[in-house]
C-alpha cells in the first residue's frame, strides 16, 4: 500500500502539554497536586472541554461543586498556557521532513476550541498542515469513529492511504478499525523507525 497522507495528533505527540507544569508551582506538596488532578480537575472533566463544553461553564461547575478549591480550579484555564511547555523537537523535525518529502499533513486533535488558537500562535509548525480537525469545534471526539470520518470527508481522504499517529492507544485502535495504518506514539525515535518501515523518509 502506498501511503499518501500523514495524520498527527497534537498533545503528547507534537506539543508537550501537562497540567503539572502549572500546578507544580501552586502545590508545594507533589502528592497534593496529584490528588487534585485525580479528584478535582480530572482528565474526565478536561475531556468534556475537548468535546465542546465552554471553559467558563466547566470552571463554574467545579467551583460550585468544590468551593474549597475555588482558586486552584480557576487557575486551570486562567493560566492554561503555562501547561504548554513547548514542542516535542524530534517529532516536529519529522513533521518538517515529511512536508519536504511532499506528504500532505493533517491534524486530528482532541482539544478545546477556545484554547487551540493559543497553540497555533505559539508554534509555527502548525502552518505546515494542509488541514486540521479540532474536536471542540466539531463537538466530536476521538475515539468516536465519526470524527475520523469527518476528517476524511472534509479533505477527501481515503482511510487506506493514511497513516495516523497518536499517543492514546484507544484512538489508535479506533483508527485501525477504520482501515487506517495507525502508529501508537511513544517517542520520536520509535515513531521515525515505524514510519521508515512504511514510507520513504
Amino acid at each position: 500500500m502506498a501511503y499518501k497522507n500523514i495524520i498527527f495528533d497534537f498533545g503528547g505527540v507534537l506539543v508537550d502539554w501537562n497540567p503539572r507544569y502549572l500546578y507544580q508551582d501552586h502545590f508545594k506538596d507533589p502528592e497534593q497536586m496529584e490528588w487534585f488532578l485525580k479528584n478535582i480537575c480530572t482528565d474526565e472533566w478536561n475531556i468534556e472541554q475537548d468535546r465542546g463544553r465552554t471553559l467558563s461553564e466547566a470552571t463554574a461547575m467545579l467551583q460550585r461543586q468544590f468551593p474549597e478549591h475555588h482558586d486552584a480550579i480557576g487557575l486551570y484555564y486562567g493560566k492554561w498556557e503555562t501547561m504548554l511547555r513547548g514542542e516535542i523537537p524530534g517529532t516536529v523535525a519529522l513533521l518538517h521532513r515529511l512536508k519536504e518529502k511532499g506528504f500532505p499533513l493533517y491534524g486530528l486533535t482532541n482539544w478545546s476550541a477556545e484554547t487551540i488558537g493559543i497553540a497555533y500562535r505559539r508554534f509555527a509548525f502548525f502552518g505546515l498542515f494542509d488541514g486540521i480537525v479540532v474536536s471542540g469545534t466539531e463537538k466530536l471526539i476521538k475515539p468516536d469513529p465519526a470524527i475520523y470520518r469527518l476528517l476524511f470527508e472534509r479533505y477527501k481522504l481515503k482511510a487506506e492511504e493514511c497513516i495516523f499517529i497518536d499517543d492514546n492507544i484507544h484512538n489508535v485502535n479506533a483508527a485501525r478499525g477504520l482501515g487506517i495504518h495507525a502508529i501508537h506514539f511513544k517517542d520520536p525515535v520509535q515513531l521515525e523507525n515505524e514510519l521508515a518501515a512504511v514510507v520513504s523518509l
